[in-house]
């Protein structure tokens, strides 16, 4: 019998969007045991398997207009746009705990997917337990770009995953995971843009392999979109996406916006809920 798994993508504050249908699947008992979480998609997504209904929520609607946790400042006086050390570990760990011991008694396998700089290549960890590098590992997931420092962990120096693999179906088919609900951030007909490289080359100029990287990506992520919907025509995945345009910056701090994202999320989870109960009983 093969197993269903759970493909969230990133999109940073968009991924609020992914806890709401997130939270919706725990008040509902749909737990998924294979998932992988890119950006936004693995540090908003590792409270499903912590099993903390509304934490992400929660903290990003008091902590949004926290200069520790997203600001200009924290860029110049950090070098991180998103605070390192607020974000993964005073919050987690001292202001709006993470359940350590449930994530780790959680059965379910969680991938983070990350960029090597050197190579542009994605790298993929198993984070199945709570230990000195987990957090790391989530941090990289979700460095973005130009307003991160690289992340050192694993013998990796490593940028948001959403570079070289934001949709990552085909990292799950490889697992033998061959049915799942994949979880977008944008609807059904966006088109991505090719990036404007300026900022890059001089951002990145240590890392010509990601300048390359980023150079492609709309390429391979009109590739990834193709892939993901020829799934859905074959009945091998279930895509979850917003109906239009989500209403939110990358570095959202309107928390009415905040919000409004995650209903949606929950808007879009429970008008489906039969339809993913259907497919994953097909299983």
């Amino acid at each position: 019998m093969s197993k269903t798994g759970l493909v969230l993508e990133g999109g940073a504050m968009r991924g609020l969007f992914t806890m709401g249908i997130l939270d919706t699947f725990l008040k509902n008992d749909i737990i998924i045991n294979d998932v992988v979480g890119v950006s936004a998609g693995a540090a908003f997504g590792c409270n499903y398997k912590s099993g903390q209904i509304g934490r992400a929520l929660r903290y990003n609607l008091k902590y949004c207009r926290d200069k520790r946790y997203c600001s200009t400042w924290s860029l110049v006086k950090t070098g991180d746009l998103f605070g390192a050390e607020f974000c993964y570990k005073t919050l987690p760990f001292e202001l709006d705990p993470f359940d350590c011991e449930a994530y780790d008694k959680s059965p379910m396998n969680f991938w983070a997917v990350t960029t090597d700089v050197l190579t542009g290549k994605p790298v993929y960890q198993l984070i199945n337990k709570v230990d000195d590098d987990c957090m790391d590992w989530i941090r990289a997931s979700a460095s973005m770009p130009l307003v991160s420092r690289p992340v050192t962990v694993g013998g990796y120096t490593l940028l948001d995953g959403g570079m070289s693999d934001s949709i990552p179906l085909s990292f799950m088919v490889r697992q033998g995971i061959l049915r799942n609900i994949v979880i977008l951030t944008r609807p059904r007909d966006y088109v991505k843009k090719p990036e404007n490289l300026l900022p890059f080359k001089v951002g990145l100029r240590k890392y010509p392999a990601m300048v390359e990287t980023m150079k492609n990506r709309h390429v391979m992520y009109a590739y990834q979109r193709s892939y993901v919907f020829e799934q859905e025509k074959r009945g091998n995945a279930f895509v979850l996406c917003p109906e239009a345009e989500l209403d939110i910056g990358r570095t959202e701090h309107d928390p009415a916006k905040i919000q409004a994202v995650y209903d949606e999320g929950v808007k879009v989870a429970v008008k489906h809920l039969d339809e993913i109960k259907k497919f994953l009983s097909q299983q």
